[in-house]
């Protein structure tokens, strides 16, 4: 399985904070104008296969037509210049008159000329802003006693007019960094020298682009338009991908991406440096790398992805600091700088592991299971200890069984999935046998994967914990129990990732001149995955049975938030039987004493207060460049921050082996359940339900 990720191997230097000031000097135009890029041979051809393996291989059947066409190009418009800060809106229109009604022909017949065309007045425009922002920072003197305000999200405005507006809007965005990094603890003459050596250096990396670069972002922009998963890796892009995310994983533990000219955290890889210190969360912007304890912060806004990672890498034992500008506070506020001991990430740190949760007078188990995770290598050779989910969570069940244990919670939050095989037998060690999920494919070919085993490992009171970050494989396992009626599913609504994807190599015929997979790979969606009832886990996810409010801001994260996303769907149900577990009353009954519990938690009430504050500032799209206005915000951001990670630990970590705020309220339902308070199983007695064990 592969992880939800947006792919975005290309260069872009729209800002995503825009920021005014006073005079400026426009620097001249350069002597000698680059040559304007075009599309290979090579490329072409390509293009021609990933239009056919589109066509052919996808789920989605998209219409190749006009319509087609206008997303392609609103997308790669998006792609390079989601901020609306280099194109003018003379630009858009004569795009759209010109290109918008012939890139699908294009598509079709493997040319790239429209795509071509459009980047090219990108870097025009790019090389432009960066020259105007260098000599502003070397010339320009702000005043910020103006009353002004200016909109940090762009993404709706309007295209700018005429090159004026775009030179207000780079000088707001100057602007505005300055008096972020000021308050960040910047000196002034620093935070100007380096802001002009992050525009210099792009000003470079932009003078370096070449037909790749290009080629790279249309072609996704393109690949992107079917599904959010689907992407094109050429050559030299999927050995680099191999090589360096992989290594990466040696360094920090954490999955990157470029996002605009961000590189941003996309999975925080449990077990690993960044996991264990808690301090890197996904969807964090990394705009600084510094090696050591006191090596120089090296500004990394707009590099390429390969060369952020060759930066964060580095041997195990060493010290890297990571200058960042977290999620919490949606991008809005002050950077931070953390430190984190590179290591390796092992297996074994992967692992499921047990805690003892001791409520009410009840003792109840706890397993947490990061990552479904299986060592396919001791699979094939019938090692006998081989290392997977199901076999590590058993052995907890019986442990905590032997240890007297009155209900068990099974922790997915943050489990991105992995291993589906895993995802399956795991969810059989609950149940006895029966379907688990089901596979469509475009052709309506369905595939149900069951658990054969007519066993049940463990019959007793049962929670699972989900949230946003819960997905994939981890989706499938709470559906699973959801529908059986197995346990309670507790927290917020998962992910919704509910689509499978393949790789496959762009191979034609042999050449003499040629190897064959010279073209690259195409990772496409190929299936999907269906609840045992028949409905879809894409787009939607698992709606929880028992809500408990996240931090995870659901607007940015999720597969509702991409808008190529496949939809949500249903096909015929699977034959299987609940007739023995949860009744639709008895979740009611859990329910309404979860509330009551809440109610009267001061820990809660002050938890969903910070979370409140936290959803109000994640809304705020209007900045003041006043500076008296801007420092008291700013500190109110600040201080905001520092209340919100306490919170934050206490509510959604687990420190020192004290259980967090929702383990307990799942602790509390579970004990309900163990006792047959609110809660009696279908067909049971009225007796404590771990007597059935």
């Amino acid at each position: 399985m592969f992880s939800n990720m947006r792919k975005v191997f290309f260069l872009s230097v729209s800002l995503f904070l825009l920021v005014s000031s006073a005079g400026y000097a426009v620097p001249p135009e350069p002597s000698v104008a680059l040559a304007p890029l075009k599309p290979t041979p090579v490329q072409e051809e390509a293009e021609k296969y990933i239009s056919s393996y589109l066509r052919q291989h996808h789920f989605r059947r998209v219409s190749v037509n006009d319509s087609l066409s206008q997303e392609i190009l609103s997308r790669y418009l998006d792609e390079i210049d989601n901020a609306k800060t280099y194109f003018l809106a003379s630009d858009i229109e004569r795009f759209k008159t010109k290109y918008g009604d012939i890139l699908d022909d294009q598509f079709l017949v493997g040319k790239a000329d429209a795509g071509f065309a459009i980047y090219n007045r990108f870097l025009e425009q790019a090389r432009k802003k960066m020259k105007f922002v260098i000599s502003l920072l070397d010339t320009a003197r702000f005043d910020y006693s103006l009353i002004e305000t200016f909109d940090l999200k762009r993404d709706d405005a309007p295209w700018p007019t005429d090159q004026k507006e775009l030179h207000r809007l780079w000088r707001q965005e100057v602007k505005y960094q300055l008096l972020n990094m000021k308050y960040s603890g910047e000196e002034a003459d620093s935070s100007a020298l380096v802001l002009s050596k992050r525009y210099t250096n792009r000003l470079s990396l932009l003078d370096q682009q070449n037909a790749e670069d290009a080629f790279r972002v249309f072609s996704n922009a393109i690949t992107t338009s079917f599904d959010p998963h689907t992407s094109y890796f050429s050559p030299m892009d999927f050995e680099n991908f191999q090589i360096d995310m992989s290594r990466s994983l040696e360094g920090i533990g954490a999955k990157l991406q470029i996002e605009n000219e961000y590189t941003m955290v996309n999975e925080v890889i449990p077990g690993g440096p960044a996991f264990k210190s808690k301090l890197l969360n996904k969807g964090d912007k990394i705009i600084g790398v510094g090696q050591g304890a006191r090596g120089e912060i090296v500004d990394i806004v707009g590099w390429r992805i390969n060369d952020v990672v060759h930066l964060i890498r580095g041997k195990k034992g060493s010290l890297v600091r990571l200058k960042i500008l977290p999620v919490s506070q949606g991008g809005k506020g002050p950077s931070k700088i953390i430190q984190i001991v590179r290591d390796e990430v092992t297996l074994e740190e992967q692992s499921a592991q047990k805690s003892i949760v001791e409520r009410d007078g009840r003792k109840i188990g706890l397993i947490t299971v990061p990552a479904f995770y299986l060592d396919f290598e001791g699979q094939k050779h019938n090692r006998p200890d081989y290392k997977s989910t199901s076999r590590d969570v058993r052995k907890i069940i019986e442990e905590l069984k032997l240890e007297g244990v009155q209900g068990i919670i099974l922790d997915l939050r943050n489990n991105g999935g992995g291993a589906l095989e895993e995802a399956v037998k795991l969810t059989g060690l609950f149940i006895a046998d029966g379907p688990v999920v089901q596979i469509r494919n475009s052709q309506g070919g369905k595939l149900v994967l069951r658990d054969e085993e007519p066993d049940v490992l463990y019959s007793g009171p049962l929670a699972v914990l989900v949230n946003r970050y819960s997905a994939s494989a981890s989706e499938i396992l709470a559906a699973a129990i959801q529908d059986y009626g197995r346990g309670i599913v507790i927290g917020g609504r998962t992910f919704g990732k509910g689509t499978v994807q393949s790789i496959l190599n762009i191979t034609r015929p042999f050449n003499f001149f040629y190897k064959s997979d010279d073209l690259g790979q195409l990772k496409l969606t190929v299936a999907k995955f269906y609840r045992i009832t028949g409905e879809s886990t894409q787009h939607l996810g698992v709606t929880p049975d028992l809500v408990f409010p996240s931090f995870i801001d659901s607007e940015v994260v999720g597969e509702d938030t991409y808008p190529s996303s496949l939809p949500w769907d249903k096909i015929s149900p699977s034959d299987y039987d609940r007739s023995s577990n949860l009744s639709d009353e008895s979740i009611e009954r859990l329910r309404q004493r979860y509330l009551g519990r809440l109610a009267t938690d001061s820990l809660y009430t002050g938890y969903v207060k910070d979370l409140n504050a936290l959803k109000i500032f994640r809304k705020k799209d209007v900045v003041s460049l006043y500076e008296p206005a801007f420092k008291a915000e700013f500190e109110k951001v600040k201080n905001f921050e520092a209340n919100w990670s306490r919170d934050e630990e206490e509510a959604e970590n687990t420190a020192d082996d004290k259980p967090d705020l929702m383990v307990l309220h799942a602790a509390s339902v579970v004990g309900d359940m163990a006792v047959g308070a609110g809660q009696i199983p279908r067909g049971a007695a009225s007796a404590p339900w771990h007597s059935q064990q």
